[in-house]
């Protein structure tokens, strides 16, 4: 520790408790100091810089975190992870990609209101069952606080916000576009009524955890486990990748014909109410889809254009989603060291 007074003209050794103070500058013994290098090595290699992403960086503590989290997910799951640089690597390649869409939030003054980020919390507890005293409690026994939930659900707010907004002008709808599909839906008559059915899935996505054989395996587990007559909502909750409907036992509420991609919709559509689907592959990952009922809606015609408006726009926007992440990843300045 360097002294703040003037060193001393004349060299003084004073003997404290082990420390020394030589010339007015405290030298610990050697073994101690090899004990602090040791420590300021460790501390520097645990916070080193694993990758620059334009103005920020990430560090070695965030990448370790993170992989220990996906670690306990994929340990719970019984799920296999590749070896420990690839794994990494793709790790790190997610969390840049999350950096850049948080610095783009920041730069365009996004924020989230904490009534907002508040009902967003109540709602995953309530999802689960639970009382927002009991979510906390459950939170501190996996060892994490409300706190580091709070902000993670904040920056995914702030994700969100921002596809919604980037990829939301890049996707275009005609008039044109509504009436064909409004044909497909009514043959191409003036009905005022369309079939909805309320169905819930559960969606086994592609990661880089997990490839197609082992995507399909998990699907069959899931249905194994449904067809021994466990709840589809627990199910869900366990084995799901959507993180929209999973928390919700993988609800999907009312769907219209044209909200989903063809893949789902043919096997929706398929299912009489309370069967079960085998896996169904699409772009997504393998889905297990269960027709809960259906119904004849009365719309007015106003009302059914803006429906069959925004069904387009949903399915548009998700196959514009992986576009634009591919594009703000090559424009930003990324330099890894891992």
């Amino acid at each position: 520790m360097k002294m703040r007074k003037t060193l001393l003209a004349r060299a003084k050794t004073l003997s404290l408790s082990g420390v020394f103070i030589v010339a007015g500058v405290a030298v610990l013994p050697l073994a101690a100091q090899a004990q602090s290098f040791q420590s300021s090595v460790e501390r520097q290699s645990l916070n080193r810089v694993v990758a620059v992403v334009n103005d920020g960086v990430i560090l070695q503590s965030e990448l370790d975190d993170r992989i220990a989290q996906i670690e306990q997910q994929a340990q719970a799951q019984g799920s296999s992870l590749p070896p420990r640089q690839q794994f990494a690597s793709q790790v790190l390649e997610r969390m840049i990609l999350e950096e850049i869409q948080l610095q783009m939030a920041e730069n365009a003054n996004l924020s989230i209101d904490d009534t907002e980020l508040n009902r967003q919390v109540r709602g995953v507890a309530e999802s689960n069952g639970m009382t927002l005293d009991q979510f906390a409690d459950a939170i501190e026994a996996d060892g994490m606080t409300m706190a580091q939930v709070r902000n993670d659900i904040r920056r995914e707010m702030l994700m969100r916000q921002v596809q919604q907004s980037q990829v939301g002008q890049r996707v275009s709808i005609s008039d044109r576009d509504v009436d064909r599909l409004l044909n497909q839906q009514s043959g191409g008559g003036q009905q005022a009524f369309i079939e909805e059915t309320r169905a819930r899935h559960i969606l086994v996505s592609l990661t880089p955890t997990r490839d197609e054989a082992q995507a399909r395996s998990r699907a069959e587990q899931a249905i194994s486990r449904l067809r021994q007559g466990e709840d589809f909502a627990s199910v869900a909750r366990e084995y799901s990748d959507d993180s929209g409907s999973a928390l919700n036992g993988g609800e999907l509420g009312w769907v219209r014909p044209g909200q989903t991609v063809p893949a789902f919709e043919e096997a929706l559509t398929a299912l009489a109410p309370g069967q079960i689907s085998a896996p169904v592959r699409s772009q997504f990952g393998y889905h297990i889809i269960e027709v809960e009922e259906r119904r004849r809606q009365d719309v007015t015609q106003e009302s059914q254009r803006e429906q069959v408006r925004q069904a387009i726009f949903q399915r548009r926007a998700n196959e514009e989603l992986d576009v634009w992440l591919d594009e703000i990843r090559s424009q930003a300045f990324v330099d890894i060291r891992l």
